[in-house]
């Protein structure tokens, strides 16, 4: 809450036990005596913070949310409420004054510290900063003087990678050496955010911001490739504020707009990740709702501060912002630790074990008398042999093949498939020429009867001359096929073809038959 002299205690009413706080609100005359406005409104909350010190503030929201950070969780923290409700002032804090420090310097500080108490990890702390103005992005920290520009020829764009994480491409993400130069870029950033001035707040943020510290964390004491990476995202909302109270025109007017509309697509993300019958999240609406993605309905910590104005002129905005945070509680996230590996030491990590299994097999060989045993890759001689073995093997001159490690038993295999193959080709080959053979005319021989008959074929010398006359051997059966007289079947039908048959294939009617036929 804010601290304000003119607190409406009689309007709201927090428990004892700041986990709950009930709103009575007054009936509105101007909307006659029969309406349907609700008067007494009761909200349950995970925790009340009123009139408390930034000090109280850190130690309840942020301090174990971001140790959770430095061991691979993601976590978010995002401020909302209305228009001088408190929410810059919760999260960044007054610059002034060390001690109204806010989040945001105080989770820096505590990220270094942890860094220094933590010295058996190699910790690599990077900082960006990102501003949502009028739905166009713009890059807090950048060096290029256009950067800050609508008209960029490099806008910002959001993206996802393989894994569908979000993140912003073409932000500059600068590395932090200590706590200093992380709030030098904090106070950079905060020099370039756009702020306006109206009735309810002289210096409103007209823009969302998220100030991100990305953590990569390495082991120096174990060899190992695996590490943790994690962001946390640092979220000042801009205030939802209805225009006849802060009476705004011209570019303040326009600026309320985008960002109300913004902050109804946010509503409109959370009531469907509450609804557990619900297919399609609507995260692309907006760019904040589209940044927040993982946050919203990931797999990090995600903690909404909902500041409020207690005073009766500002009940209305109160018990908005107190009905969007009992939303957000039924939001549920299951935070998963982000372990990664370094391809490079992945393979050094690799090759080491090879050597050592090397080693390992190469000593229970010596011990099993099998040192001719050899674990490198076979050679071409050694292909060569196997390839001689099998092709004895299917020959039947060899009746056993020797196999000594598991690389033979593969190229083993290897081989009596390339002979497969060489055998298929081979038969596929002799199949076409005999259909080509019946394919062709039929040659003119004389026939015989008996199983083969010799037919003389005079031999032509290359002179043309006619010198010798050689004897062929021919099958009966190709004989009968080449011989017209004894083929049976229609050659030239009126209906189908079906060719001509030997006689052959004609079926034989046995005696007993031809007698019954002639009776």
């Amino acid at each position: 809450t804010r601290p304000t002299p003119y607190f409406a205690y009689e309007k709201l009413e927090i428990l004892p036990d700041n986990k709950a706080v009930y709103v009575h609100c007054s009936r509105n005359e101007e909307q006659g005596y029969i309406n349907n406005q609700v008067l007494d409104w009761n909200f349950k909350m995970d925790g009340i913070l009123h009139n408390c010190s930034q000090d109280d503030t850190y130690d309840e929201v942020g301090r174990e949310i971001v140790t959770g950070a430095m061991d691979g969780y993601n976590t978010t923290i995002m401020a909302y409420g209305q228009t001088g409700a408190g929410k810059t002032f919760t999260m960044t804090g007054d610059t002034s004054n060390y001690r109204l420090r806010g989040i945001i310097p105080r989770a820096i500080s505590q990220v270094f510290q942890e860094v220094c108490s933590r010295q058996e990890n190699s910790i690599r702390v990077s900082i960006s900063y990102v501003e949502i103005y009028n739905e166009m992005m713009y890059d807090l920290l950048a060096t290029l003087p256009d950067q800050d520009t609508p008209t960029s020829s490099n806008p910002l764009v959001i993206a996802e990678d393989n894994k569908g994480h979000v993140y912003v491409k073409g932000l500059s993400v600068r590395l932090a050496e200590n706590e200093e130069e992380a709030l030098n870029m904090l106070f950079e950033g905060e020099t370039n955010r756009v702020i306006g001035a109206h009735s309810l707040n002289t210096n409103s943020s007209r823009s969302h911001c998220v100030f991100t510290i990305h953590i990569e964390s390495r082991s120096r004491t174990k060899s190992s490739a695996q590490y943790t990476v994690s962001k946390i995202n640092l979220v000042d909302l801009a205030g939802s504020e209805r225009l006849n109270k802060t009476h705004s025109t011209g570019s303040t007017e326009r600026e309320a707009l985008y960002i109300n509309k913004s902050l109804s697509f946010l509503e409109q993300v959370i009531v469907a990740l509450a609804d557990k019958r619900r297919d399609h999240i609507p995260y692309r609406q907006s760019k904040l709702t589209h940044l927040l993605k993982d946050s919203l309905g990931g797999n990090c910590h995600t903690l909404m501060i909902a500041n409020i104005w207690g005073e009766v002129a500002q009940m209305e905005e109160t018990i908005s912002t107190l009905r969007f945070a009992s939303r957000m509680m039924c939001v549920s996230n299951e935070p998963v630790q982000n372990i990664l590996h370094d391809p490079v030491l992945l393979v050094q990590q690799y090759e080491k074990e090879l050597d050592a299994l090397r080693q390992e097999l190469a000593m229970h060989d010596v011990l099993a008398n099998r040192a001719s045993v050899s674990y490198e890759p076979l050679t071409e001689g050694e292909r060569e042999d196997i390839q001689r073995q099998v092709r004895q093997y299917l020959d039947g001159t060899l009746t056993e093949i020797e196999v000594i490690n598991v690389r033979q038993i593969k190229e083993t295999f290897a081989q009596f498939k390339i002979s497969i193959q060489n055998m298929e080709a081979e038969l596929e080959e002799r199949l076409q020429s005999m259909a080509e053979m019946r394919q062709s005319p039929p040659l003119q021989l004389s026939s015989s009867s008996g199983v083969g008959a010799a037919t003389t074929v005079p031999r032509v010398s290359s002179k043309g001359n006619t010198n010798k006359q050689t004897k062929l051997n021919i099958p009966a059966q190709l004989q009968a096929f080449n011989d017209d007289s004894e083929l049976v079947g229609d050659t030239d039908g009126q209906g189908f073809g079906i060719g001509t048959a030997p006689v052959a294939a004609k079926q034989i009617v046995s005696p007993v038959v031809a007698t019954k036929k002639l009776k």
